[in-house]
This record gives C-alpha cells, sequence and structure tokens, in this order.
C-alpha cells in the first residue's frame, strides 16, 4: 500500500475483513479498502470501485483467483508473489489479461542482465523508510529464535488476528 502510493499516481484500494485491519489499510495509504470475505469482484463493484487495470494478489491467490479475472480490467495485469499450483489462468483470456509472478530473488539466481535493479528497488524503498514517506510494518517481536517464540509465532498467524509483521530475534 504504502510504496504503489509513494511511487504511483494509481488509486490503491486494498483489501481487509475486520474493521482493524480496514483501518490498517486506511493508515497505510489506502485510498479505499473492500470486503475480501466474499468474491473481491462483487465487493469491489458494491463498493462503487472501477475494474483496476493493475492487480496486486499478495496472499492467498488461489483461494480468490477465480474472481480476480472478474474483477481486473480488459487488458490488466494480476501480479502474484504467493506460492500455489494450477491456478486457471484460461478465464484471463476473454479480458487479454495478463498474469506475472513476482519472486525477488529471479534476477540473483538466473544472473538476469538487470540484477543491479534489485539493488536500485531496495534502496529507493530504503530511501523512502529514511525520509519518513513509508514506515514498517512490524508490530510485534517475540523475542530471541527458540522453539517456544517460534511456536507463539505460529499460533497468532494461525489465528487470523494478526495486524502487520511479526518478528523474532536472531540467535
Amino acid at each position: 500500500i504504502q510504496i504503489a502510493r509513494a511511487t504511483t499516481r494509481l488509486r490503491v484500494v486494498a483489501t481487509a475483513s475486520r474493521p482493524d485491519t480496514r483501518q490498517w489499510c486506511l493508515d497505510l495509504g489506502a485510498h479505499a479498502v473492500i470486503d475480501h470475505s466474499g468474491p473481491i469482484d462483487e465487493a469491489l463493484t458494491a463498493a462503487g470501485e472501477r475494474a483496476p487495470r493493475y492487480i496486486a494478489a499478495l496472499t492467498h491467490t488461489q483461494s480468490h483467483f477465480e474472481a480476480l479475472p472478474r474483477t481486473v480490467a480488459a487488458q490488466g495485469v494480476i501480479g502474484a508473489i504467493d506460492d500455489f499450483k494450477g491456478l486457471p489462468v484460461e478465464l484471463l483470456k476473454p479480458k487479454a489479461a495478463g498474469f506475472v509472478w513476482e519472486f525477488m530473488f529471479t534476477r540473483p539466481v538466473q544472473q538476469t542482465p538487470d540484477m543491479v535493479r534489485q539493488h536500485d528497488i531496495l534502496a529507493e524503498v530504503s530511501r523512502l523508510v529514511d525520509a519518513g514517506v513509508i514506515r514498517t510494518t512490524l508490530t510485534d517481536n517475540l523475542g530471541p529464535l527458540s522453539v517456544e517464540t517460534l511456536l507463539e509465532g505460529h499460533r497468532r498467524l494461525e489465528s487470523g488476528a494478526t495486524i502487520g509483521k511479526i518478528a523474532l530475534d536472531g540467535l
């Protein structure tokens, strides 16, 4: 949310399903927030939002995917970062929409000619943080890495009630 707001002129519409996570998205800079507990295309329409040209699917992409082709604008693009198998990409054909999968380590692992671009991206994020334009989303540090703190972190994540990021310190 923050990076999209800071680096583009796009209208940023986030998704959340609880009042506290909705507010979190607004506090991070979202122009609007829709409920992702039902079909995303229906929530977007109900909110009076237009079909987006770009969709960043950052989590649970597979469970939302059937609605995303209905949601994206004609010739739009859906980008994902999470792991899954077997998406019905044929649903994108009627809109000639694209699907891209981002993996931040592709450039160094594949030794692409534009490898330095990852450095440029991270340097820009660092500059935005230093300038106070974007802030950390860390909300809790559970302390030193141990079996107990790792289990506590998983318990919190599995509860579905976390907001932001949970960290563990190194050994």
